[in-house]
């Protein structure tokens, strides 16, 4: 689909990167030949990552383990990475979910997930927006957002507020530091399979194919697919793009809003089972 040089001489910092969907991006980022900061928690997941991208694509990989929960642990993480060189692009991949009935959510659970998915972005996407602007770069920035957070979903309603909140700062920021050389754009996947977050998300087995192929054409999305849409929206040849959020479900939403109302099949019994032990 792409030149193999389409990504040459970028530095790009994708969060979340050494696991599932953000991997799937970073390494076909390196493939096109960019350079990478992964950061994420687990300091060995992304060493491992890194180290298969360097192996591969004979590019520059740098891993820095950060928590984005925390604005100190962000900034430290940037300055390692600006040490190196200017930043390019990041993709605001990082996130955290899990299903619940709502009235049974306490206030360190709604917490947990705007920690990461609302404030992280925001912390990460600043604290990358102020260089930037310091140095008069142009940069680019691609969140993962989903379709519910403009549909809204039962059973995830934190995670819908927060990646509500993301797809409103995209589009703000967009205005605001467009005209300054940075764009702001994001992606909204429907179902694309990665472990982790099948464990957390599809409870029942005979729930798995409600969920991965309720939409017109009904499969779940491959990781090339999104791989290579990110791809698209990073690169200088989409220069106009700004703004946008680009969705890609198989018209999932279109069919049926609420990515995870089917979860009204489950039972007392299946929820009492599921409930996140304390």
């Amino acid at each position: 689909m792409f030149k193999n040089d389409l990504l040459k001489g970028k530095r790009i910092l994708v969060t979340g990167g050494g696991t599932g969907l953000g991997r799937s991006m970073a390494g076909r980022f390196a493939e096109l030949g960019a350079d990478l900061v992964l950061t994420g928690r687990r300091a060995e997941v992304l060493e491992e990552a890194a180290e298969e991208f360097r192996k591969l694509h004979s590019v520059e990989v740098e891993a820095i383990p950060c928590d984005i929960r925390d604005p100190a642990a962000v900034d430290a993480m940037l300055d390692q990475a600006w040490a190196k060189g200017a930043l390019d692009s990041l993709v605001n991949n990082a996130a955290g979910n899990f299903i619940a009935r709502t009235e049974g959510l306490s206030h360190r659970a709604v917490d947990a997930v705007l920690a990461t998915v609302l404030h992280g972005t925001a912390y990460v996407t600043l604290g990358c927006g102020k260089r930037w602007l310091a140095e008069g770069r142009k940069a680019s920035v691609l969140s993962v957002v989903t379709t519910y957070a403009w549909t809204g979903s039962a059973f995830v309603v934190p995670s819908a507020m927060a990646k509500a909140g993301v797809l409103a700062m995209t589009r703000s920021l967009a205005v605001e530091w467009g005209g300054r050389g940075i764009r702001l754009n994001a992606v909204a996947p429907g179902p694309f399979p990665t472990k982790g977050a099948w464990e957390r998300l599809v409870p029942r087995e005979d729930l798995a194919d409600t969920f991965e192929r309720k939409n017109p054409l009904g499969r779940v999305g491959d990781h090339a697919e999104l791989a290579n849409l990110a791809t698209y929206l990073l690169a200088d040849e989409a220069g106009y793009i700004n703004g946008e959020v680009v969705t890609i479900d198989g018209g999932e939403w279109l069919q049926g809003a609420g990515q995870f109302n089917f979860l009204s099949a489950l039972t007392d019994e299946d929820w009492e089972e599921i409930k996140p032990k304390k």
